[in-house]
């Protein structure tokens, strides 16, 4: 394990513990999104019992750690029924755990689980497409209630770090978190998107042969996409919808937003706009992260 942050306020009392719970589909990514937590401090502990949570969290309080992430799974069988009750107890005791779901197509999981050659949990020898059906409806009030999705199918073991470190570094600012993410609709809707917009009424500069071969990260293609009739407007629309939204989310509990922008292949406008929305963001002090998910793959 890396470096474990244990810290205390200048009045020598311990700030308010957080506890993570790292869930979902198996071989959509929990064991990376672990290490990708203990490299951030936090002290990380896999295939936890659910029934012995509050128990963790009362020992590694009274040895200061106040970064407590815990991979929880249908790996342990009937007792992960009981983590619903485990959450709720943390809750009633003035810890609000944020929970991370990671997600991933059907087709994804059995490419991965055929090249790792293990089973998975609730396979038991049966059909691979049946267990996944069956682990999906196990854990779906768990993804409903759920802080975070991230569908692993179209990123990269380093994209996913990436935006584990935006969501869970060790950070002591308050408010919305924001992840903007591009994205082409030829490659399907992103499932872990808490808003989606569609900037495909803006005209395509893959119509524009200088700008064809070009992305939405060149100065020459923002300037083109921003420049036409209700780009503008339509970002700062978008800016001003968040903004009018961020305190019901807070009150909600929810800590971080994924909006994502799409255009037909996720090359040109809606990577402009990501960007420009994501500049606007910053601009008012939100910590914004940026995520282009089919850039590259047009």
């Amino acid at each position: 394990m890396d470096t474990v942050t244990t810290t205390t306020n200048p009045d020598g009392s311990r700030p308010p513990q957080r506890v993570a719970v790292i869930t979902g589909m198996s071989g959509a990514g929990r064991r990376t999104a672990a290490h990708a937590m203990e490299d951030l401090g936090w002290y990380v502990v896999d295939n936890l019992p659910p029934t012995m949570l509050t128990a963790l969290c009362d020992e590694v309080d009274s040895h200061g750690i106040r970064l407590l992430a815990v991979v929880a799974d249908v790996r342990t069988r009937s007792l992960f029924d009981s983590l619903g009750d485990a959450l709720s107890q943390l809750r009633d005791r003035g810890i609000d755990p944020e929970i991370l779901f990671l997600e991933a197509t059907d087709e994804t999981i059995v490419k991965r689980q055929e090249s790792s050659r293990r089973p998975l949990p609730l396979q038991r020898g049966g059909h691979l497409l049946e267990a996944i059906a069956l682990e999906r409806r196990m854990l779906s009030t768990l993804r409903a209630d759920a802080d975070l999705v991230i569908d692993t199918s179209g990123i990269t073991t380093r994209q996913l770090a990436q935006r584990i470190d935006h969501a869970f570094a060790v950070d002591e600012t308050t408010g919305l978190a924001y992840q903007v993410m591009s994205f082409g609709f030829k490659r399907g809707v992103p499932v872990d998107a808490d808003l989606v917009f569609d900037v495909r009424f803006l005209p395509n500069p893959f119509w524009v042969p200088e700008l064809r071969p070009k992305t939405g990260l060149s100065p020459d293609v923002s300037s083109y996409v921003l420049a036409q009739p209700g780009a503008v407007d339509f970002v700062a629309g978008v800016d001003q919808l968040l903004t009018g939204m961020e305190d019901g989310y807070l009150r909600e509990g929810k800590k971080q937003v994924t909006v994502a922008i799409g255009c037909t292949g996720g090359k040109h406008r809606s990577t402009a706009i990501t960007e420009e929305l994501a500049a606007r963001l910053r601009s008012r002090g939100r910590r914004t992260a940026v995520l282009h998910r089919d850039l590259g793959r047009e």
